[in-house]
């Protein structure tokens, strides 16, 4: 069981989207955009939308067992929002003395040359079920709670206490349901659920901030086999499909994790980032920049040249943000470099994944069956186009062309990709070069030869 890469997987998606680039807390993309993946929300704010927002996480898996001594381990994980609120004093003091003084919440303030805002911060949490035995139906519940909390930090000029970073919690309350039921000898279908039990008042209900603060944000759920492997559900085994199919999955998906090459199957993520089986970190990240929607030379590059006033405010908005600058900070050339792109043997040999100009990635193969017909690079066919997307495909309709290539992408669907005929830049299409070749369907598509036995 590979603990440490199951670790790596999750500590990166854990706070995926918890601070966007620009990094700062003055930045509207970090007060409205945040804890956007897992979100569970209170069951009584989901009803009150209608079911429009999720109360629970559910996964939903398959596994077999080698044996009765096979046993379940399942947990999950996700972030606890915390208010972190800056109060100005309304007379400065000497010390707190355990007497809190009176205060108004602002904005931002400046304290002894320093910027202090408010901002939320986020605490993980586990929780943990007892070990299942996989031997027969199962069933087991395990409620939850963390308790509020609120702590005061002084914040001093050059004497006295003039303001406070106020940091505070409001209790969560949840239940996990695990179900553990025998399909047939040594298969099992595994059901999770993570449910926000949290109570909200009428007011709280309307309240944005209030909602936010008992979020279960990112949740995670992860299931750990012992004397068991897990099936895959994005790619079972044929006589599992049907029960595979029927697995049902809200708000997460399970994917395998741990060493592929080593045949690992006894750990499953279930992650609100949709993630391919045996997902990893790339050897040229060198740590979570949080924002998923740009690559890590770019991120790196921006964060390089912000201001340094810029980054004195991103050095303040939290130790993950802190910790982020200082790495970047002190990244040596040579790790720089390799974030600008490496180009990896393909893991399966028969099949080479490649990269069209749009950055889609496919799949080449040695050619399709279509009705009687083998076609494969080299071939013409006549190009009936069906979805009519736009005036070139009416354009193309009835025109003769030559496969270049026969694509597969991620999803499995099989496409052509063709020059036509008589185009005077058919070289370049031959190239791979865009505005000279185009993409069509294997049923868009009048094979043009004798059909092939």
């Amino acid at each position: 069981m590979n603990r440490a890469l199951l670790d790596q997987v999750v500590d990166a998606t854990l706070y995926e989207g918890y601070i966007l680039y620009p990094y700062r807390a003055s930045s509207k993309k970090n007060a409205r955009e945040r804890f956007t993946f897992g979100r569970v929300y209170p069951e009584a704010y989901s009803e009150a939308q209608k079911g429009a927002e999720s109360f629970m996480a559910q996964t939903e898996c398959l596994v077999k067992t080698s044996g009765p001594a096979s046993t379940l381990n399942i947990s999950a994980r996700f972030l606890h929002p915390m208010a972190r609120e800056i109060g100005a004093l309304r007379k400065p003091i000497a010390g707190l003395n355990g007497v809190e003084p009176e205060f108004d919440v602002v904005r931002e303030l400046h304290v002894g040359g320093e910027r202090y805002q408010s901002w939320v911060e986020a605490v993980e949490r586990e929780v943990v079920l007892p070990a299942i035995s996989l031997s027969g139906n199962a069933e087991q519940n395990l409620p939850f709670r963390f308790f509020a909390s609120r702590e005061l930090e002084p914040l001093r000029d050059e004497k006295d206490v003039v303001a406070l970073t106020i940091r505070r919690q409001e209790r969560i309350d949840g239940i996990i349901f695990a179900t553990v039921s025998q399909l047939e000898n040594g298969l099992y279908k595994i059901s999770v659920r993570v449910v926000n039990q949290s109570a909200l008042t009428v007011n709280e209900l309307n309240d944005d901030e209030d909602v936010m603060l008992r979020l279960f944000a990112s949740t995670h759920i992860i299931l750990c086999g012992e004397g068991a492997e897990f099936i895959s559900l994005s790619d079972p085994p044929a006589e599992l499909e049907e029960v595979a199919v029927s697995c049902k999955n809200v708000g997460v998906w399970p994917v395998l994790v741990g060493d592929e090459a080593k045949g690992e199957r006894d750990m499953i993520l279930s992650s609100p980032i949709i993630l391919y089986d045996y997902p990893k970190i790339a050897p040229e990240s060198a740590g979570s920049l949080f924002d998923g929607t740009e690559i890590d030379e770019i991120l790196t590059l921006r964060i390089l040249t912000m201001t340094d006033e810029e980054k004195r405010e991103m050095r303040r908005v939290d130790e993950q943000a802190r910790r982020l600058l200082e790495r970047t900070e002190a990244l040596p050339h040579g790790s720089l470099m390799k974030m600008h792109g490496t180009l990896r043997e393909p893991e399966t040999p028969k099949l080479a994944v490649e990269f069209d100009d749009f950055f889609v990635a496919s799949t080449r193969l040695n050619g399709v069956t279509i009705g009687n017909n083998y076609l494969q690079p080299g071939d013409r066919v006549r190009l009936r186009p069906k979805c009519r997307a736009d005036a070139i495909d009416m354009l193309m309709a009835g025109r003769t062309a030559i496969i270049e290539a026969v694509e597969q992408d991620m999803e499995r669907r099989i496409y052509l990709a063709v020059v036509l005929e008589n185009d005077p830049g058919k070289d370049l299409g031959m190239m791979r070069q865009s505005g000279h070749r185009f993409f069509y369907g294997v049923d868009e598509v009048e094979p043009l030869q004798e059909a092939t036995p």
